[in-house]
């Protein structure tokens, strides 16, 4: 098999060349641990963060459904992207609107771009620290969520912030495309 045709998102088995049985484990562990929390927690939380990247879309929409459908939710927090990247859409609240919000109160958007996963923690565990957040869920694609997720706990470690961080992960078959997203539609008024 071509590594062309390998489907995306999945570890090859030179992907784990070098790593000692210790650090697999350590790893195992670390998954294990963050699967086994359930993901109906999430409906317990002060606030819903979601972690954009990669024009995942998805992310969005399943975060905002919840949202949408949990009136309990005091913030939805959305950390910015990298605006390097090909699929990057700018987060704004016209975006989020034409993929559902309609509830825009508690909502907060990181102003500045986010080139990588460390920049979106230090902005969410500040948002928790200026807000009381006293508990949240991390909605994010299966294949990036170990990586956020350990960020996210590092961060809020170093800063001294303890709480209950728990999975959302956001269902997307392994092999789907990653696409930049259409932007949101304009409104036109007749005659201006």
């Amino acid at each position: 098999m071509s590594r062309s045709s390998v489907t995306p998102r999945i570890a090859r088995d030179d992907d784990l060349a070098g790593f000692t049985a210790g650090q697999f484990l350590a790893v195992t562990k670390a998954l294990t641990m963050i699967l086994a929390l359930p993901p109906s927690a999430g409906d317990h939380v002060d606030a819903l963060v979601i972690a954009s990247g990669q024009g995942e879309e998805w992310r969005f929409t399943h975060a905002i459904r919840s949202w949408e459908a949990n009136l309990d939710l005091r913030y939805l927090l959305v950390a910015n992207g990298n605006p390097t990247e090909k699929t990057y859409v700018e987060i704004t609240l016209g975006y989020l609107r034409s993929l559902g919000l309609r509830r825009t109160n508690g909502v907060h958007l990181q102003a500045e771009p986010a080139p990588n996963t460390a920049l979106q923690a230090a902005w969410i565990v500040s948002q928790v620290k200026d807000h009381g957040i006293t508990s949240l869920a991390l909605a994010v694609s299966p294949y990036h969520l170990p990586r956020a997720y350990l960020t996210l706990l590092k961060a809020f470690n170093e800063a001294g912030v303890r709480l209950p961080i728990i999975p959302a992960p956001v269902a997307v078959a392994p092999d789907r495309l990653v696409q930049k997203p259409a932007p949101p539609p304009t409104t036109s008024y007749p005659g201006r």
